[in-house]
This record gives structure tokens, sequence and C-alpha cells, in this order.
């Protein structure tokens, strides 16, 4: 059975400590214990040492301070030299100087309070954590079968996309951005870690805009089968580690169209599946490719598969450079404004702030 978490008061004014001690009694246990006896076997939520010796004092909180157990001084005199103080207690937090009863009290109460909060976040964290982990290695299978079945001419089969689609709209829904993109980060292959993540931001760019859930999977859905055409491509292009020549890079376009082909030959996936597959690298003012389309040619759902690339390409670690930071890289695509649709650029703006691990209030 877990030892029941405690607070430990180390104080050389018995009466004191017993006091404080009642005032904890209906919040939590606490033990009380002169500054001369040996360390306690269990380990305490928090620690308050109110001694009057500082180099007992200091010896109490560095073994504390070992076990990263959250501790409060309380001195008795201010430091004669202020530069000092931080040496003596670590990350402790310090009291002033003669603190009374009930001052020591609600600091107690505080950490108390934030200590309990942490451990909550923390277990929350760890579940989603394993929840991310079960459901990104789901995703990874699908889009690893999907990649596998067009380079040698099997059918990629829609059921399994949709089920790979649900799951990561789930995680992302249950998990957030941040920790899906943490997780899909680990994968080892680059084109199956891409594509996941472009689906990642485009699952969260669907939940923002409020679609509903037929949109949402289709947007996911169309995202993340986005580069399919690339498995028909030789490794040695994809896996280059600089700058395409021409040659290569006109191999590498061809990529859009080699994946709409290959759904469009299956006739399970729709019209606005294949145009998000055929055209995801055209550009507002026609300098993309391979058709050259332009304006309001290129349909909506293009045109948010396009915005999850950009910023998912940017943000990846590539064998030639650096990931950049996802403000930096919006900041990229804001300066795009003959080329991206601005209107859904700022849209995606909360997903940017979201995928850099700021937590947004609704």
């Amino acid at each position: 059975m877990a030892q029941e978490s405690f607070v430990l008061i180390v104080s050389d004014r018995p009466d004191l400590a017993r006091d404080l001690a009642r005032g904890l009694v209906r919040v939590i246990r606490s033990r009380v214990l002169t500054p001369r006896v040996a360390l306690p076997v269990e380990i305490p939520l928090i620690v308050l040492v109110d001694v009057d010796d500082e180099a007992n004092a200091a010896d109490w909180l560095s073994r504390y301070h070992a076990f990263r157990v959250p501790c409060l001084y309380a001195p008795r005199k201010a430091a004669a030299d202020a530069a000092t103080a931080p040496h003596l207690v670590g990350a402790t937090r310090t009291l002033s100087a003669g603190a009374t009863r009930p001052i020591m009290l609600a600091a107690l109460f505080d950490l108390i309070d934030a200590v309990r909060q942490a451990r909550v976040q923390t277990a929350r964290a760890s579940v989603r954590a394993s929840l991310v982990n079960g459901l990104a290695g789901q995703a990874g299978l699908v889009i690893q079968g999907a990649f596998e079945a067009a380079e040698t001419g099997q059918p990629v089969k829609a059921a399994e996309i949709d089920s790979g689609t649900e799951v990561i709209l789930e995680a992302v829904s249950d998990c957030g951005i941040r920790a899906w993109l943490d997780t899909i980060a680990k994968h080892d292959s680059q084109l199956y870690q891409h594509s996941l993540s472009v689906a990642g931001f485009a699952a969260a760019f669907a939940l923002e805009l409020n679609f509903n859930r037929a949109d949402q999977m289709r947007l996911a859905k169309a995202a993340l089968l986005h580069d399919l055409g690339k498995a028909r491509i030789p490794v040695s292009i994809l896996n280059k580690p600089g700058k395409l020549d021409a040659e290569e890079m006109a191999v590498m376009r061809t990529h859009p169209d080699i994946g709409a082909d290959i759904l469009a030959g299956q006739g399970e996936f729709d019209r606005t599946m294949l145009d998000v597959v055929r055209h995801h690298h055209e550009m507002l003012d026609g300098s993309g490719y391979p058709a050259g389309l332009s304006g309001d040619r290129i349909p909506d759902l293009v045109r948010l598969v396009t915005i999850c690339d950009i910023h998912s390409a940017l943000t990846e670690r590539r064998a030639y450079r650096q990931p950049l930071p996802h403000d930096e890289a919006h900041g990229i695509m804001c300066r795009m404004s003959s080329k991206l649709d601005l209107v859904l650029l700022k849209a995606f703006a909360p997903i940017v702030l979201r995928s850099a691990g700021y937590a947004l209030v609704d």
C-alpha cells in the first residue's frame, strides 16, 4: 500500500511545531522532528525547516533537495549577506525572517495545493502520453501500409485509411496537437512522420474551424494521403541530404499526379480527395505545380492542406537543416501573401500557438 503523504516539520521550537501540526490536521497528516534526529525513512510531500542554527537548517534542506522535495525555510533573522541566502537554501522557498505561525501555515497550505495540483497534472500527462503513443502507433501502421501498397501496386484500402484518420482525430482532440507532434517526431521514417504531422495539423485545423465530423474526416484523410505519390519516388531523391538538382526536382514534382492517379484507379476515393493529392503544391499566384492552378481554381480543401503541409515541412527536422520554431515558420508563411490564402492562414494561428506549447483559453 502506498505511503500516505505527509508534511515534515523540522523545528527546534516544540510548541510552535505542535501548533503548526494541529493547524494542518484537517488537510494532511504531519510529523514533527527536532533538528538533531536522523532522517526519517519515508519521503514527505513537503518539509518545513524552522531551525535557528543556519548550518543545521542548510543540512536538512540539502538532504531533501536531493530528493526533489519542496521545502519551506523559516529563518529567524535576515541573512547578513543576502547573496548567501540562495546558496543556503538552494531552490527552497524562504519565508520572511521571523515569520509567524499564520504566515507559516498560509505558506504551507499554498505549497500543499501547488504540489498536489502538479501531481494531478503529471498523472494526467502520463495518461495522455500513453494514449497518444498508442494512437500514433496505430496511425503509423496505417500510413506505412498505404505507402507500401502504393509502391507495390496493391490497393490502398479506403477502410483502413478511414480507421487511421479516426485515430488521428481522436488523438489530436483528446491530447492536443503538441502531444501528437512530440510523439510522431520519434518515427523512424521522415516520410511517414511528415504524413502524420500534416494530418495532425489538419485535424487540429478542422477542430479549430468547428467543422462537422464528416468534414473533419475529409480534411484529415486528405492530409494523411497527400504525399502518397512519393511511394514511387526513388529513395535517393527523397532522402538526399541537400538541394535537388533540376533533373531530381522534375522527378520529385511528379509525386502529386502519381498519388492522385493511384487513388483514382481504385474508385474508392472521391474527387475532393483526389484534388488535394494532385494539387496540394499549387499556389494562388499560379506558381505552383503540377497544373499551375491559380485563384478560385484551387478548392478550399486544397488550400487548407497546403497550409498544413508547408507549416509541417518548415518545422520538421531535415537532413540538411534544423527545424524552424513554429512562430518563425508562420511568419514566413504570412509573407507568402500572393501564394497562400491569408484568411485561412490567420485562422491557423491558434494551431501555431498550440504547436509551440502555448495553452489557449477558450
